[in-house]
């Protein structure tokens, strides 16, 4: 009894200490929850200048937010299916692990993820797979809360920071990111994540010294979610930042962020999953794929040893869709009137067929919709690629002059194949088309593709992996092509002795074609190229030596 009586007072010390610390923490959250809840963001004009922070779980993604796809994808992506099929077959056991300790079950994922991986790599996926997903759970009233103000950093604690940094920087304009950090050794990850409160220390370290600049201006904004665990550190220093706390019934209501409202349009992107990996999303890809390793290895075989009129229909059978869209042909009687110019040009042997490029298979999707055998020019495909092609192919040498040449030998041969974007695009945008094409032939003959996949994309920037990319194209369960052979464009040669204006005119003709085509399948003509490509997917300029 004397002992009980002796721990009273402590114990209501200790419940006096806690009443305090929450009523001084309602008094900093009552000035600003009015203000959150009617409107449930802040004005922008109050934000404008202004340094925000703002929790990116919290407030800037939907809610709730599973942290296991964008896990699988840096496993897969940035490791292997092999990584991923580990990750998965332990999930159920993490699940029970987050039970017990929601900070436990984070480095768990982590370590299964990262470990032994490149950083350069982790932050190649981060750059140009994960944007992609990350963008569709940003929502509009989260994203328009900040957009005006003067400097944003961004807090998360639910992903380690280098998985969300490209994301938050390249795509949503933030500043600075503060997050968790993965151990490194020699340029690998260990897998060990940082401690929570060593984050949290970074974020009040921060705080203090806006704390100390309030002075020369307004103060920080933080924006959060009620309850969370950065509201609680925004509470602590509730003189310094003046808090909007979102509750989970305001935030449901809140819409995704659409396509055409995105700060940075989305034109590239890489990876070979087309679809989010859930946990459910994942176990059914894991139990198809052996099933869509034999659908590859079956039409490849069937496209490469048997003819169209036959490995078409088979294919169809196993669930590959094409759709062909026959357009008008010029007569040859069209052909003659056409070329009746003061400068005529060597009436080719060959229509020559130009393009868009989805993937590599596009040439063999034009001559299986003709019927008939085609030549395609290449770039940079890979020896295996050109060893098991059904066509013939043909390699350029990005040296004007000698490509040309090459190019109007080959069409005095027979029907060629162009795609003068010089790389594939996912997305519904048309990169700039290479002039070369206009100066070979006095018309050409537009052909406009689209593909359409349910799990595997069929194009790839990972160095040594493109030679891969019509089996992936083919591991789906119903592929399908769209051919749509569109009315000819007809080219007027240069005139004598203008080699400058011809080449200008040849740039006309391209961008016309390019208009052709965008409008044919609805896309967006764009001056991105090639390169601006790979700067933004591998941080090169895809220059294959």
């Amino acid at each position: 009894m004397v002992k009980k009586l002796s721990t009273l007072p402590r114990s209501f010390l200790s419940v006096r200490r806690l009443l305090r610390r929450s009523l001084s923490g309602r008094h900093c959250r009552r000035t600003t929850s009015a203000t959150a809840r009617t409107p449930a963001a802040p004005p922008q004009d109050k934000l404008h200048a202004r340094t925000v922070m703002v929790d990116v779980e919290g407030w800037l993604l939907k809610s709730p937010l599973s942290t296991f796809p964008y896990f699988m994808l840096i496993a897969v992506e940035a490791g292997s299916f092999l990584r991923g099929l580990l990750l998965l077959l332990m999930y159920p056991f993490l699940l029970c692990l987050s039970l017990h300790s929601g900070d436990l079950y984070l480095k768990a994922m982590v370590m299964v993820s990262c470990f032994g991986l490149r950083e350069k790599e982790v932050i190649r996926i981060s750059k140009a797979v994960l944007p992609k997903f990350f963008l569709e759970e940003v929502t509009v009233e989260g994203l328009e809360a900040f957009k005006k103000a003067g400097t944003v950093i961004a807090v998360t604690m639910a992903f380690p920071r280098v998985m969300v940094e490209g994301f938050l920087k390249e795509y949503l304009g933030v500043h600075t990111v503060v997050g968790r950090e993965i151990t490194m050794v020699a340029g690998r990850y260990l897998g060990f994540l940082e401690e929570e409160e060593t984050s949290m220390e970074r974020v009040g370290a921060m705080l203090e010294e806006m704390d100390e600049m309030k002075s020369k201006g307004d103060g920080a904004v933080g924006l959060v979610a009620m309850g969370s665990r950065m509201h609680h550190v925004f509470s602590h220093y509730c003189k310094v930042v003046e808090t909007y706390a979102l509750c989970e019934a305001e935030k449901t209501a809140w819409q995704p962020l659409p396509r055409d409202k995105y700060p940075k349009r989305l034109v590239f992107h890489d990876g070979r999953l087309a679809f989010k990996p859930t946990f459910f999303a994942a176990v059914a890809m894991y139990t198809f794929l052996p099933c869509g390793i034999f659908l590859a290895v079956f039409r490849s075989a069937a496209f490469g040893l048997l003819p169209y009129r036959i490995s078409v229909p088979l294919s169809a059978v196993t669930g590959m869709r094409s759709r062909l869209i026959a357009g008008p042909f010029s007569s040859p009687e069209d052909d003659t009137n056409n070329n009746n110019n003061k400068k005529k040009k060597k009436q080719a042997a060959g229509r020559l067929y130009v393009c868009n490029h989805r993937t590599l298979l596009d040439p063999i999707t034009v001559a299986a919709g003709l019927n008939k055998p085609v030549t395609a020019v290449t770039y940079s495909v890979s020896p295996v690629s050109e060893l098991i092609a059904p066509i013939r192919t043909a390699r350029l040498t990005r040296d004007r002059n000698e490509d040309r040449r090459r190019m109007e030998e080959l069409l005095s041969r027979g029907d060629l194949v162009v795609c003068p974007e010089g790389t594939t695009c996912r997305e519904p945008y048309l990169l700039r088309f290479s002039p070369l094409f206009a100066e070979l032939t006095g018309e050409v003959n537009p052909v406009a593709l689209e593909t359409r996949v349910d799990m595997f994309y069929g194009t790839s920037t990972k160095p040594g992996a493109k030679w891969m990319d019509p089996f992936y194209f083919m591991m789906n369960s119903r592929p399908e092509y769209r051919v749509e052979f569109l009315e000819r464009v007809v080219t007027a040669p240069a005139e004598e002795g203008h080699q400058e204006g011809g080449h200008g005119h040849s740039i006309q003709v391209a961008n016309r074609v390019q208009r052709v085509l965008a409008e044919a399948l609805q896309f967006k003509p764009t001056q991105l190229t090639r390169k601006d490509k790979y700067m933004v997917l591998a941080g090169n300029e895809g220059v294959v030596g």
